[in-house]
Protein backbone atom coordinates (compact mmCIF):
# COMPACT_ATOMS: atom_id res chain seq x y z
CA UNK A 1 0.00 0.00 0.00
CA UNK A 2 1.63 3.31 -0.80
CA UNK A 3 1.96 5.49 1.75
CA UNK A 4 -0.06 8.74 2.86
CA UNK A 5 0.53 12.09 1.22
CA UNK A 6 -0.14 15.41 2.96
CA UNK A 7 1.73 18.82 1.63
CA UNK A 8 1.60 22.36 3.35
CA UNK A 9 0.97 24.81 0.32
CA UNK A 10 1.27 28.56 1.74
CA UNK A 11 1.30 31.64 -0.46
CA UNK A 12 4.51 33.93 -0.23
CA UNK A 13 2.22 36.77 -0.18
CA UNK A 14 3.15 38.07 3.58
CA UNK A 15 4.66 36.60 6.74
CA UNK A 16 2.76 33.99 7.62
CA UNK A 17 1.56 34.14 11.05
CA UNK A 18 0.55 31.53 13.77
CA UNK A 19 -2.43 29.88 12.16
CA UNK A 20 -0.04 28.58 9.42
CA UNK A 21 2.12 27.70 12.24
CA UNK A 22 -0.81 24.91 13.34
CA UNK A 23 -1.75 23.93 9.86
CA UNK A 24 2.19 22.81 8.38
CA UNK A 25 2.61 21.12 11.86
CA UNK A 26 -0.91 19.29 11.84
CA UNK A 27 0.30 17.94 7.96
CA UNK A 28 3.94 16.94 9.60
CA UNK A 29 2.84 15.49 12.54
CA UNK A 30 -0.05 13.46 10.39
CA UNK A 31 2.61 12.33 8.31
CA UNK A 32 5.12 11.27 10.64
CA UNK A 33 2.38 9.55 12.80
CA UNK A 34 1.20 7.44 9.44
CA UNK A 35 4.88 6.91 7.76
CA UNK A 36 3.89 8.87 5.19
CA UNK A 37 5.33 11.53 3.24
CA UNK A 38 5.79 15.54 3.97
CA UNK A 39 5.55 18.13 0.65
CA UNK A 40 5.69 21.47 0.30
CA UNK A 41 4.29 23.61 -2.50
CA UNK A 42 4.78 27.14 -3.06
CA UNK A 43 1.29 28.86 -4.25
CA UNK A 44 2.77 31.88 -6.24
CA UNK A 45 0.04 32.01 -9.23
CA UNK A 46 -0.05 35.84 -8.14
CA UNK A 47 3.16 37.31 -9.67
CA UNK A 48 2.45 40.32 -8.08
CA UNK A 49 2.45 40.18 -4.98
CA UNK A 50 4.29 36.96 -4.47
CA UNK A 51 8.02 37.96 -4.06
CA UNK A 52 11.32 36.24 -4.08
CA UNK A 53 11.88 37.74 -0.73
CA UNK A 54 8.61 36.63 1.07
CA UNK A 55 9.29 33.12 -0.18
CA UNK A 56 12.54 33.17 0.97
CA UNK A 57 11.60 34.51 4.58
CA UNK A 58 8.84 32.21 4.30
CA UNK A 59 11.17 29.17 3.94
CA UNK A 60 12.77 30.45 6.65
CA UNK A 61 9.72 30.44 9.20
CA UNK A 62 9.18 26.54 7.91
CA UNK A 63 13.27 25.83 9.36
CA UNK A 64 12.43 27.56 12.27
CA UNK A 65 9.18 25.70 13.45
CA UNK A 66 12.27 22.47 12.43
CA UNK A 67 10.19 21.10 9.76
CA UNK A 68 11.30 18.24 7.57
CA UNK A 69 9.69 18.28 4.27
CA UNK A 70 10.77 16.75 0.85
CA UNK A 71 12.95 18.61 -1.82
CA UNK A 72 12.63 20.16 -4.08
CA UNK A 73 9.44 22.36 -3.38
CA UNK A 74 6.81 22.72 -6.22
CA UNK A 75 5.93 26.28 -7.03
CA UNK A 76 3.05 27.04 -8.95
CA UNK A 77 4.98 29.47 -11.06
CA UNK A 78 6.86 27.30 -12.57
CA UNK A 79 3.84 24.91 -13.98
CA UNK A 80 1.27 27.88 -15.30
CA UNK A 81 1.63 25.76 -18.77
CA UNK A 82 0.11 22.76 -16.72
CA UNK A 83 -3.09 25.02 -15.48
CA UNK A 84 -3.65 26.18 -19.71
CA UNK A 85 -3.84 22.48 -20.17
CA UNK A 86 -6.53 22.13 -17.79
CA UNK A 87 -7.99 25.04 -18.74
CA UNK A 88 -8.40 24.35 -22.25
CA UNK A 89 -9.59 20.99 -21.46
CA UNK A 90 -12.63 22.91 -19.90
CA UNK A 91 -12.85 25.03 -22.53
CA UNK A 92 -13.43 22.34 -25.28
CA UNK A 93 -15.94 21.20 -22.91
CA UNK A 94 -17.78 24.34 -23.73
CA UNK A 95 -17.84 25.46 -19.53
CA UNK A 96 -15.74 28.61 -19.76
CA UNK A 97 -16.81 31.97 -20.80
CA UNK A 98 -15.06 35.49 -20.54
CA UNK A 99 -16.53 37.55 -17.82
CA UNK A 100 -16.39 41.48 -18.54
CA UNK A 101 -18.19 42.81 -15.25
CA UNK A 102 -15.48 45.09 -13.49
CA UNK A 103 -16.44 44.55 -9.59
CA UNK A 104 -18.17 48.40 -9.22
CA UNK A 105 -20.48 47.03 -11.95
CA UNK A 106 -20.60 43.79 -9.92
CA UNK A 107 -21.92 45.76 -6.73
CA UNK A 108 -24.03 48.27 -8.28
CA UNK A 109 -26.24 45.54 -9.66
CA UNK A 110 -26.00 43.78 -6.70
CA UNK A 111 -27.49 46.93 -4.37
CA UNK A 112 -30.05 47.48 -6.82
CA UNK A 113 -31.74 44.22 -7.01
CA UNK A 114 -31.45 44.24 -3.07
CA UNK A 115 -32.88 47.55 -2.97
CA UNK A 116 -35.96 46.02 -5.02
CA UNK A 117 -36.67 43.41 -2.63
CA UNK A 118 -34.77 40.59 -4.97
CA UNK A 119 -32.22 39.48 -2.86
CA UNK A 120 -29.12 38.58 -4.40
CA UNK A 121 -27.83 35.39 -3.61
CA UNK A 122 -24.07 35.11 -2.21
CA UNK A 123 -22.01 32.29 -2.47
CA UNK A 124 -20.77 30.67 1.68
CA UNK A 125 -17.86 33.26 1.86
CA UNK A 126 -20.94 35.95 1.68
CA UNK A 127 -20.06 37.29 -1.59
CA UNK A 128 -22.16 38.30 -4.23
CA UNK A 129 -22.62 35.49 -7.30
CA UNK A 130 -21.84 36.87 -10.37
CA UNK A 131 -24.00 37.85 -12.46
CA UNK A 132 -24.20 36.74 -16.28
CA UNK A 133 -22.73 39.68 -18.31
CA UNK A 134 -26.19 40.20 -20.28
CA UNK A 135 -28.15 40.87 -17.27
CA UNK A 136 -25.92 44.37 -16.78
CA UNK A 137 -24.80 44.75 -19.93
CA UNK A 138 -26.70 45.83 -23.41
CA UNK A 139 -25.47 43.78 -26.44
CA UNK A 140 -23.26 46.65 -27.64
CA UNK A 141 -21.30 47.31 -24.59
CA UNK A 142 -20.71 43.22 -24.71
CA UNK A 143 -19.35 43.90 -28.24
CA UNK A 144 -17.27 46.46 -27.59
CA UNK A 145 -15.48 44.75 -24.99
CA UNK A 146 -14.12 41.96 -26.61
CA UNK A 147 -13.49 44.00 -29.19
CA UNK A 148 -10.87 46.04 -27.34
CA UNK A 149 -9.76 42.82 -25.24
CA UNK A 150 -11.24 44.40 -22.15
CA UNK A 151 -10.12 42.56 -19.16
CA UNK A 152 -11.85 39.52 -18.19
CA UNK A 153 -11.96 36.97 -16.20
CA UNK A 154 -12.36 33.26 -17.43
CA UNK A 155 -15.02 31.93 -15.80
CA UNK A 156 -16.81 28.27 -14.71
CA UNK A 157 -20.11 27.99 -16.06
CA UNK A 158 -21.74 26.39 -13.52
CA UNK A 159 -25.03 25.43 -14.49
CA UNK A 160 -23.26 23.56 -17.38
CA UNK A 161 -20.52 21.78 -15.25
CA UNK A 162 -23.26 20.77 -13.11
CA UNK A 163 -25.29 19.11 -16.02
CA UNK A 164 -22.20 17.70 -16.63
CA UNK A 165 -20.76 16.23 -13.74
CA UNK A 166 -24.19 15.20 -12.06
CA UNK A 167 -25.89 16.32 -8.94
CA UNK A 168 -24.38 13.68 -6.39
CA UNK A 169 -20.68 14.36 -5.90
CA UNK A 170 -19.70 13.94 -2.31
CA UNK A 171 -16.34 14.04 -0.74
CA UNK A 172 -14.85 12.47 1.85
CA UNK A 173 -14.13 14.43 5.43
CA UNK A 174 -12.12 12.54 7.65
CA UNK A 175 -10.20 13.36 11.25
CA UNK A 176 -7.78 15.76 11.07
CA UNK A 177 -5.51 16.00 14.30
CA UNK A 178 -3.33 13.06 15.49
CA UNK A 179 -2.55 13.19 19.69
CA UNK A 180 0.67 14.22 21.17
CA UNK A 181 1.75 10.07 21.34
CA UNK A 182 1.48 9.79 17.92
CA UNK A 183 -0.88 7.18 17.88
CA UNK A 184 -3.23 7.54 14.45
CA UNK A 185 -6.91 7.50 16.23
CA UNK A 186 -8.41 4.67 15.70
CA UNK A 187 -11.06 6.36 13.54
CA UNK A 188 -8.43 8.15 11.24
CA UNK A 189 -9.69 6.80 8.07
CA UNK A 190 -13.36 6.65 8.72
CA UNK A 191 -14.96 9.05 6.39
CA UNK A 192 -17.88 11.65 7.07
CA UNK A 193 -19.50 11.30 3.30
CA UNK A 194 -20.82 15.23 2.99
CA UNK A 195 -22.70 16.01 0.04
CA UNK A 196 -21.11 18.56 -2.66
CA UNK A 197 -22.85 22.16 -3.20
CA UNK A 198 -20.58 23.91 -5.79
CA UNK A 199 -23.19 25.63 -7.72
CA UNK A 200 -23.39 27.99 -4.00
CA UNK A 201 -20.22 29.01 -5.32
CA UNK A 202 -21.96 30.50 -8.84
CA UNK A 203 -19.71 30.52 -11.95
CA UNK A 204 -16.29 30.63 -10.19
CA UNK A 205 -12.83 32.09 -11.70
CA UNK A 206 -10.90 29.50 -13.35
CA UNK A 207 -8.18 32.29 -14.51
CA UNK A 208 -7.96 35.95 -15.52
CA UNK A 209 -6.43 38.40 -18.61
CA UNK A 210 -3.25 38.38 -16.71
CA UNK A 211 -3.07 35.62 -14.50
CA UNK A 212 -3.18 32.60 -16.13
CA UNK A 213 -5.11 30.37 -13.23
CA UNK A 214 -6.91 30.74 -10.23
CA UNK A 215 -6.57 28.91 -6.65
CA UNK A 216 -9.91 26.53 -7.57
CA UNK A 217 -8.19 25.68 -10.41
CA UNK A 218 -4.53 25.32 -10.00
CA UNK A 219 -5.36 23.35 -6.25
CA UNK A 220 -7.05 20.57 -8.04
CA UNK A 221 -4.51 20.10 -10.62
CA UNK A 222 -1.71 20.18 -7.90
CA UNK A 223 -2.85 17.79 -5.68
CA UNK A 224 -3.28 15.12 -8.82
CA UNK A 225 0.24 15.96 -9.91
CA UNK A 226 1.74 15.53 -6.66
CA UNK A 227 -0.20 12.56 -5.69
CA UNK A 228 -1.90 14.10 -2.68
CA UNK A 229 -3.55 11.70 -0.68
CA UNK A 230 -5.08 14.06 2.57
CA UNK A 231 -6.05 17.51 2.07
CA UNK A 232 -5.54 19.20 5.66
CA UNK A 233 -6.12 22.29 5.86
CA UNK A 234 -7.86 24.77 7.39
CA UNK A 235 -12.25 25.23 7.90
CA UNK A 236 -12.00 28.31 5.99
CA UNK A 237 -11.62 26.19 2.85
CA UNK A 238 -14.23 23.63 3.98
CA UNK A 239 -17.08 24.94 1.95
CA UNK A 240 -14.66 25.20 -1.29
CA UNK A 241 -14.11 22.00 -0.97
CA UNK A 242 -17.37 21.10 -3.13
CA UNK A 243 -15.84 23.48 -6.19
CA UNK A 244 -12.61 21.47 -6.06
CA UNK A 245 -14.58 17.65 -6.30
CA UNK A 246 -16.41 19.42 -9.25
CA UNK A 247 -13.47 20.25 -11.22
CA UNK A 248 -11.66 16.85 -10.12
CA UNK A 249 -14.80 15.08 -11.83
CA UNK A 250 -15.00 17.37 -14.77
CA UNK A 251 -11.26 16.51 -15.49
CA UNK A 252 -11.17 13.23 -13.98
CA UNK A 253 -8.84 13.90 -11.30
CA UNK A 254 -8.22 11.74 -8.13
CA UNK A 255 -10.46 12.52 -5.35
CA UNK A 256 -7.76 12.87 -2.01
CA UNK A 257 -9.16 12.43 1.47
CA UNK A 258 -10.17 15.54 3.09
CA UNK A 259 -9.65 16.83 6.64
CA UNK A 260 -10.43 20.21 7.86
CA UNK A 261 -8.81 21.42 11.04
CA UNK A 262 -10.01 23.93 13.62
CA UNK A 263 -9.14 27.79 12.78
CA UNK A 264 -6.96 29.99 15.23
CA UNK A 265 -8.99 33.13 15.95
CA UNK A 266 -7.67 36.60 16.22
CA UNK A 267 -8.85 38.92 19.88
CA UNK A 268 -12.27 40.37 17.34
CA UNK A 269 -13.13 36.17 16.43
CA UNK A 270 -12.12 36.76 12.95
CA UNK A 271 -9.50 34.07 11.27
CA UNK A 272 -5.98 35.18 11.17
CA UNK A 273 -5.10 36.87 7.98
CA UNK A 274 -1.95 38.48 6.34
CA UNK A 275 -3.88 41.55 5.07
CA UNK A 276 -4.91 42.09 8.46
CA UNK A 277 -1.36 42.65 9.61
CA UNK A 278 -1.76 39.72 12.27
CA UNK A 279 1.14 38.91 14.34
CA UNK A 280 3.59 36.94 12.15
CA UNK A 281 6.27 33.71 13.05
CA UNK A 282 9.07 35.93 11.93
CA UNK A 283 7.81 39.38 13.88
CA UNK A 284 7.98 36.83 17.16
CA UNK A 285 11.00 35.59 16.21
CA UNK A 286 12.64 38.94 16.08
CA UNK A 287 10.67 39.94 18.84
CA UNK A 288 13.13 36.73 20.76
CA UNK A 289 10.55 34.57 20.37
CA UNK A 290 11.60 30.11 20.41
CA UNK A 291 10.07 27.26 19.29
CA UNK A 292 9.31 26.53 22.57
CA UNK A 293 7.57 29.53 23.74
CA UNK A 294 5.20 29.47 20.24
CA UNK A 295 4.26 26.26 21.13
CA UNK A 296 3.30 27.48 24.78
CA UNK A 297 1.48 30.30 23.38
CA UNK A 298 -0.18 28.20 21.03
CA UNK A 299 -1.35 25.62 23.25
CA UNK A 300 -4.69 26.96 24.08
CA UNK A 301 -5.29 26.62 20.58
CA UNK A 302 -4.00 22.97 20.50
CA UNK A 303 -6.66 20.51 23.03
CA UNK A 304 -4.79 17.46 21.73
CA UNK A 305 -1.12 18.63 22.43
CA UNK A 306 -0.17 18.52 18.69
CA UNK A 307 2.77 21.28 19.60
CA UNK A 308 3.44 19.60 22.66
Amino acid sequence: MSPSVFRFAPSPNGHLHLGHALSALLNARAASATGGRFLVRIEDIDQTRCTPQLEAELLEDLAWLELEYERPVLRQSEHFADYAKALARLEAMGLVYRGYLTRAEIRRHVEAEDRAGRLWPRDPDGAPLYPRDDMVLTADELAARAASDAPYALRLDMARALSLAGQDLTWRECPSEVPRDGAVPSNWNVPEIVPADPGAWGDVVLARKDTPTSYHLSVVVDDARQGITDVLRGRDLYAATSVHRLLQSLLDLPEPSYRHHRLILGEDGRKLSKSRQDTGLRALREAGWNLARLRAAIDVFDPLGVFS
